[in-house]
């Protein structure tokens, strides 16, 4: 076989048809590029000069990315109408330290992401999905995105779609190139209001930030270079790449210096938001767990003079000014590539990536939170007046629930560093005439390290406050110290104002280590055939029937090792144990594709074809799966062509999914619908749940900070999840420069792996008797102390979306005065319908957010763009993104979803963004362009905190869906030799 190389995404623009997202600056030249040579699209193996995709493929090239002034993948991603929000820099509390993408809402899980065509390793031990930092923007050529089911074609995970990342592997010269950005904002939200009254009693914890000139800075370089040699047979390029982000702290603005709650409305005053916080606060909160206290139900804290008094919403911890708004980030990458001409018929090639990616996750103090401890009347750092207050005495110690931030030494800080090696090496040419072979074999490997800094330690905790005199100095002496149990003990004197010493710090803040790797082993087989070349063709039609067969063979290896402190839950700001665990499994896969032009250049069938796939796996945990996939196109005329496609796509429970060790872990929920004086629930419905008459009501404790236990854990029986999606679709091209396309997607995912919502658990159990045997109350009643709730991972319920993506570009010539390219690319969401497996029904989060449907699902979605040409070396780019409103789920009419919530909450309002760009030619050598991202520096829409909250939520918003940084500022220099 000849080879060639390959054309960059102006060609693929044609060969898509209008794909779904054909690219502004790029398909004013696409008209020109004749003819093409054999071309692979994502979503097939069979290479043709005449290949199109028969189910929806966007593409985002290298002058996307320029244009948009993206360093993150996760942000030029999210930017498009079915990618939404997932794991990414602005996500602290819970951050994973990667980034992964989510196609059509189905869970980043259910996305595949390729490498030119071959799949990444798993990107964390702590965290599946694929890391998107392990790609360098600056190499990228171009992106392929393709929604709907192909794990007939690439195998398990291809359930919502695939994205694959096509990198600059043909390189002549050398490139060198420099982008800085950074967010600009002045502060005009009304919560500066609600801070400002706050100030005037709480100055330390509430401050108004004023006008941000410059944040956030991101800093890339990058060298690209590359050259041919033994006469033009080969080719090597390099790529070498430094990233700096700079952290930027959710008290730098208006909306998110303030942890907020909100309000009901009152015959006074409309429901509003206020600053809320955290009931573990600073000063100390104290509650009696005497039944005979007279104290306050929801405790005590010291006021300005040292005395005890009630504690007050007032009181509450702001904890937000300490959390990371944008992460900290620093990355060192280098990729390889090569090819050589051996002979006419083979080409050896390779590939070779390493990527180090070190962040860092910054939130709120650690501290004593909410738990129980025993104070002894031997403590000489209690006052009288405290004893008294809590019945302490001679006889008699104190039990109580002590809430206490570590605001001395400062926040949490989750330190997490990823090393990613990958390297391919492969042949592929033609094996005999006609028929193409590529062999390879690939390994990856993610090398994972974590310690966590500032927490305290549950064992150290209680040692500290076990304090007594010492017999010999009178001084304040632990316990523990002088019986020789810990001589290291500190007593932490949390009883008087700056009693906390730096000792007692240092003995409390214990570190939490982690490390681990995730391991990938491939290799692969494919031969590919125009079948033309035998006569295979049908009479109506010019081109032969395309095929390709093939095999692999897949490693997937997963270890993480956790210290004690971790593994035993002895971290007090955590949400449970993370217990090490290890595990692989082994997929033999053979799979198969054929392509059958039925009719071309025909009356009424300019073409008509159909193809096939299928593919066969087998699983070394005993599970076998079948996925298929057949799709149609018929071109009655050149100017309009339908297509349609139908998909039976799997995914295999992963190896954290399958052997994650079982423990307990937080979940939040309000109130225990069983408790307090007014319980949400009735006595019959709380004695279902395992709450007895002389517990209910006013008797049985809530948790003052809404976080209750249950137990989380893996599951080796799991089943594969399966999915069916479909596609229909039609592709105008009436005139010269003009694209477009309508497609409607249907995807139904069933088996679905997942745990089941605690919260959901307890809600079903009082309404419907449902999954009763699952809630575990203490002696207390509570499922917070030491109860808890099971939720590990099963196979529960579905997810069904659908909708329609439509898309438009058309190019303007004007002649002397260069050209204007027209594009649209927007979704409008039809469903988005989750079965949990209650035995309920599915119900419909389409335009809904909140604590069950989570992030933003609006119902439409658009990204619209103008580009001038100019003939004088410059483009010039105007780019308007649009998200609908959302309301909050709680709003729905649905059973399920429907509840009582503050009308503040009730809606997160549509945005418009405008973007601005240009780029300039300024020699042959150089070019520079630069932008201005959310022009008009407008705010996210913000909700009480408490709903926009982890995993996706942060600083009261959802920062991965809306441009939470403010005015986006950037410029891009590239010289080339």
């Amino acid at each position: 076989m000849k080879f060639r190389p390959k054309k960059l995404s102006l060609a693929l623009a044609r060969t898509f048809g209008a794909g779904m997202a054909v690219t502004m600056v790029s398909v004013a030249y696409a008209q020109t590029v004749v003819p093409l040579p054999p071309t692979q699209v994502t979503g097939s193996r069979i290479v043709s000069p005449n290949i199109t995709s028969t189910s929806p493929v966007a593409q985002v090239t290298a002058v996307d990315i320029k244009v948009e002034g993206i360093n993150n993948i996760e942000n030029l991603l999210n930017n498009l109408p079915q990618v939404f929000a997932d794991f990414g820099s602005t996500i602290t509390n819970g951050a994973t330290g990667t980034s992964s993408v989510d196609l059509r809402d189905l869970g980043s899980q259910r996305t595949l992401v390729l490498i030119n065509g071959r799949r990444l390793p798993a990107g964390s031990p702590t965290f599946y999905p694929t890391d998107l930092n392990e790609i360098p923007a600056p190499l990228i050529e171009r992106v392929e995105i393709l929604t709907g089911g192909a794990s007939a074609i690439y195998g398990s995970d291809a359930i919502a779609g695939v994205v694959n990342f096509i990198m600059r592997e043909n390189f002549q010269g050398l490139q060198l190139q420099f982008d800085d950005s950074f967010y600009q904002h002045n502060q005009h939200n009304n919560l500066a209001n609600v801070i400002a009254a706050r100030a005037v009693t709480s100055p330390a914890q509430f401050v108004v930030p004023g006008d941000v000139g410059s944040i956030g800075n991101v800093y890339d370089a990058s060298i690209t270079m590359g050259s041919n040699f033994a006469d033009n047979r080969g080719n090597a390029t390099l790529f070498f790449h430094y990233k700096k982000d700079d952290a930027v702290l959710e008290k730098s603005y208006d909306y998110s210096a303030c942890a907020t709650g909100s309000t009901a409305d009152t015959a006074t005053s409309p429901s509003h938001l206020t600053c809320g916080g955290s009931g573990t606060a600073d000063p100390p909160r104290f509650i009696n767990l005497h039944s005979n206290s007279t104290l306050p139900g929801g405790g005590v804290t010291f006021g300005p003079n040292g005395t005890l008094k009630p504690f007050l919403a007032a009181d509450q911890f702001n904890f937000a000014p300490f959390n990371y708004y944008s992460r900290p980030d620093e990355r060192y990458g280098f990729n390889a590539f090569a090819h050589y001409d051996v002979n006419e018929h083979a080409r050896a090639y390779g590939e070779f990536s390493f990527n180090d990616d070190h962040t860092d996750a910054l939130i709120a103090p650690s501290g004593i939170f909410q738990t129980e401890q025993t104070l002894s009347n031997r403590n000489p750092l209690l006052s009288q007046t405290f004893k008294d207050a809590f019945g302490i005495n001679a006889t008699t110690n104190g039990d109580l629930l002590i809430g206490k931030r570590n605001v001395e030494g400062g926040g949490r800080d989750d330190d997490r560093r990823h090393t990613a090696f990958r390297g391919v090496v492969g042949v592929k040419g033609d094996i005999f005439k006609n028929w193409d072979y590529d062999v390879f074999v690939q390994t990856g490997k993610v090398i994972y390290q974590e310690t966590y800094f500032n927490d305290f330690s549950k064992a150290r905790i209680i040692k500290a406050l076990d304090v007594v005199s010492d017999p010999v100095t009178g001084q304040p002496v632990c316990q523990s110290k002088l019986d020789g149990t810990d001589p290291n003990c500190v007593p932490y004197n949390i009883f008087t104002p700056g009693g906390v010493t730096q000792a007692a710090l240092a003995y409390l803040q214990t570190p939490g280590l982690q490390k681990g790797s995730t391991q990938q082993s491939v290799q692969g087989a494919t031969l590919t055939s125009d079948l033309g070349n035998y006569g295979w063709r049908l009479p109506w039609a010019k081109s032969g029937i395309g095929v390709a067969f093939g095999v692999e063979r897949r490693i997937e290896k997963l270890d993480l090792q956790t210290d004690t402190e971790f593994s035993t839950f002895d971290l007090a700001g955590q949400g449970g144990p993370t217990i090490g665990l290890g595990g692989q499994f082994t997929v033999k896969e053979a799979f198969g594709e054929v392509r059958v032009p039925i009719m071309e250049n025909q009356p009424f069938a300019d073409l008509l074809s159909i193809n096939g796939s299928y593919r066969y796996s087998d699983y070394s945990t005993d599970k076998t799966t079948n996925s298929y996939g057949i799709g149609a196109e018929w071109a009655p005329i050149k100017a309009v062509r339908l297509r349609g496609s139908y998909q039976q796509a799997v995914r295999a429970a992963n190896i954290i999914e399958l052997f994650q060790a079982q423990g307990l872990n937080l979940f939040t929920q309000g109130s225990d619908p069983c408790g307090g004086p007014t319980p949400t629930a009735t006595l019959a419905q709380c004695q279902r749940a395992g709450v007895t008459a002389a517990q209910y009501g006013s008797a049985l404790l809530t948790n003052p900070a809404g976080q209750y236990n249950y137990l989380q854990g893996g599951n080796p029986a799991l089943d594969p999840e399966k999915a069916k999606s479909t596609t229909l679709g039609v592709v105008f091209t009436p005139m010269k420069n003009l694209n477009a396309s309508v497609d409607y997607f249907n995807i139904k995912v069933d088996n679905i792996i997942s745990a089941i919502s605690p919260a959901l658990v307890i809600t079903q159990c009082l309404t419907a008797g449902q999954f009763c045997d699952l809630i575990h109350r203490d002696a207390q009643g509570t499922v917070w102390l030491t109860g808890f709730v099971t939720a590990t991972t099963q196979n529960l319920g579905s997810f069904k979306t659908s909708g329609v993506d439509v898309t438009f570009d058309y190019v303007y010539p004007m002649n002397n005065y260069g050209s204007v390219d027209f594009n649209f690319i927007g979704t409008w969401l039809e469903q988005f319908k989750k079965d949990v497996g209650t035995g309920l029904g599915p119900y419909d989060c389409k335009g809904l957010f909140g604590a069950t449907c989570g992030t933003p699902a609006p119902e439409w979605r658009h990204k619209a763009r103008v580009t001038w040409s100019t003939p004088w070396n410059t483009d010039i780019a105007a780019t308007w993104r649009h998200f609908d409103k959302v309301k909050i789920d709680n709003s729905s009419s649905d059973p399920q979803l429907a509840g009582p919530f503050n009308p503040v909450n009730g809606e997160m309002a549509a945005r418009d963004y405008l973007d601005l760009s240009a780029s300039w030619n300024a020699t042959k050598q150089i070019t520079i362009w630069g932008g201005v991202n959310n022009v008009f520096d407008k705010d996210p829409p913000i909700v009480d905190s408490a709903i926009a909250g982890s995993p996706f939520g942060n600083g009261n918003t959802y920062p991965q869906v809306y441009d939470a940084l403010g005015r986006k500022i950037f410029i891009s220099l590239q010289y080339k030799f």
